[in-house]
């Protein structure tokens, strides 16, 4: 098998590539076809563990949900976790190369390019189409010659490309002409075309502004995709779109803390869309909520730096006084190591080696290692005997006495913390709140009340009217017609 490949190119970040190509997935695996989703690279600590045993982002994770595909360290064979303004952990085909700064990494890149092409290859040779999506804008010259995500794979691999633009933010016919001014006569070839996401508003008053554009670049606007209220119910791939989901006010309160690096957060996300749930994310410079139910501690890629922001926001005060008024704490993965009595780093695998106080509620030490820590997990919650799935996806270890009393059990093994006073729970597992006959009988105990939400059902449902909209908004057999194989 060879599959047909085209590319999706955007204008910048945030314009949309990621859920168009999900849309894209659906839609085209909906008639039959064998698709794939692929990004060269993505930054993001929203991440997801493979069948093969790694990891890539989320985003990418959700394209192949779209297209009914097992997940693969190949659908994103690099990438970018951010631990600092300047450093971020590699991944790369789903195992931990390092930690690079910045300008590190740039002379790191070239040398990736390999893995890249082999992954792409392997993509190619097992489906009928793979769908690619390029990261952040595709015309950044100073970048350019270390590319390995957007003109540089595409001349590596052979790739015809889209280009994708946000109507929503205005500025889209510039920002479509600047990419064919950037761009050389060859690149400027490999678009096939220009596609206008996120639009809103009558057609026929853009309808100019096509004709501009294919006026300057030769480009034909291939359609305006409307702006998509399906996609609210889908997660977030990166921090850009962060804190968009928030509940419904009046029911549980939960308070959920903006840490440094948060990872994972879609974690929430089931939460959020309960009816009964008020999910109120707590910003640096606010105090959480004296009226909190539950205050959530979320993942983080830098653990000790979250702590270090806990106690500067005052927070560590807050959840001491949320304590004696009854409320609750659960941590999850990084929140749950910062619920113990110290977070150890004696090799410097997040920063400069030392060890930071935690928040003293499990009597628990975390030592972070450079082994990580990847698998989709099948637990028992120790209370209700009730199935949680998830997943696990650390570097580190957590010992000591207050995990006597666990929350969950996977296989034989204990997992996780519940205080003796049952206020305060903790756990490694991402994703237990998706299981959705766990999180209602989880939320009529916290004083909540259960639903009948189902989760996966939830987000088929979504990415089906996403696919929906896309089919009405774009012509799916030009689009596969502009698709091709590798042609060298």
């Amino acid at each position: 098998m060879t599959a047909r490949r085209l590319m999706v190119l955007g204008t910048g970040s945030d314009v949309g590539k990621s859920l168009l190509v999900a849309g894209l997935c659906r839609a085209y695996a909906r008639r039959g076809l064998k698709v794939a989703p692929f990004k060269a690279q993505n930054m993001s600590n929203n991440a997801a563990v493979t069948a093969d045993g790694g990891e890539i982002g989320r985003a990418q994770a959700l394209q192949a949900r779209a297209a009914g595909v097992p997940l693969s360290v190949h659908m994103n064979p690099v990438l970018l976790k951010p631990e600092t303004d300047v450093d971020a952990q590699v991944v790369v085909q789903g195992r931990v190369l390092g930690r690079y700064s910045a300008s590190a990494y740039q002379r790191l890149k070239p040398g990736l390019r390999a893995a890249v092409v082999e992954s792409l290859g392997h993509l190619s040779a097992a489906h009928d189409l793979v769908l690619i999506e390029g990261a952040g804008s595709g015309a950044e010259r100073y970048l350019r010659p270390q590319d390995i995500s957007n003109m540089g794979l595409a001349e590596a691999a052979d790739l015809p490309a889209l280009l994708v633009g946000d109507d929503s933010r205005g500025g889209v016919t510039a920002a479509v002409i600047g990419h064919h001014r950037l761009w050389t006569d060859p690149e400027r070839a490999r678009i096939a075309g220009v596609i206008v996401n996120k639009f809103r508003g009558d057609p026929d008053i853009f309808a100019p502004a096509a004709a501009d554009i294919r006026a300057e670049t030769g480009w034909p606007v291939l359609g305006l995709v409307r702006w998509s209220d399906a996609a609210r119910a889908l997660p977030e791939e990166d921090s850009l779109g962060f804190g968009r989901k928030r509940g419904a006010a009046g029911g549980l309160v939960i308070a959920v803390p903006e840490l440094p690096r948060m990872a994972n957060y879609d974690d929430l996300d089931p939460l959020a869309a309960e009816p009964g749930v008020d999910l109120r994310w707590v910003r640096p410079g606010q105090p959480i909520p004296a009226e909190a139910d539950i205050v959530l501690l979320p993942g983080s890629k830098a653990t000790r730096t979250a702590l270090e922001a806990v106690r500067a926001e005052g927070w560590d005060i807050d959840l001491r006084a949320h304590l004696r008024r009854g409320g609750r704490i659960v941590g999850l993965c990084a929140g749950f190591q910062m619920l113990g009595q110290a977070v150890r780093d004696p090799e410097g695998i997040e920063g400069p080696p030392g060890e930071t106080e935690g928040l003293g509620l499990f009597d628990v030490v975390t030592t972070l290692t450079a082994d990580k820590r990847l698998a989709e997990i099948d637990a028992t919650d120790e209370i209700t005997g009730l199935r949680v799935t998830g997943y696990e996806m650390h570097m580190g270890r957590t010992a000591g006495p207050g995990l006597d009393r666990p929350w969950l059990r996977i296989g034989g093994r204990p997992e996780g913390a519940i205080s003796a006073d049952g206020l305060v729970m903790g756990s490694y597992l991402h994703g237990l709140f998706g299981a959705d006959g766990f999180r209602g009988h989880w939320l009529t105990a916290m004083g909540g009340r259960a639903t009948e939400t189902q989760h996966a059902a939830r987000l088929d449902h979504a990415l089906n009217a996403l696919a929906d909209e896309i089919e009405a908004d774009l012509d799916l057999d030009a689009l596969l017609r502009l698709a091709r194989p590798q042609s060298r």
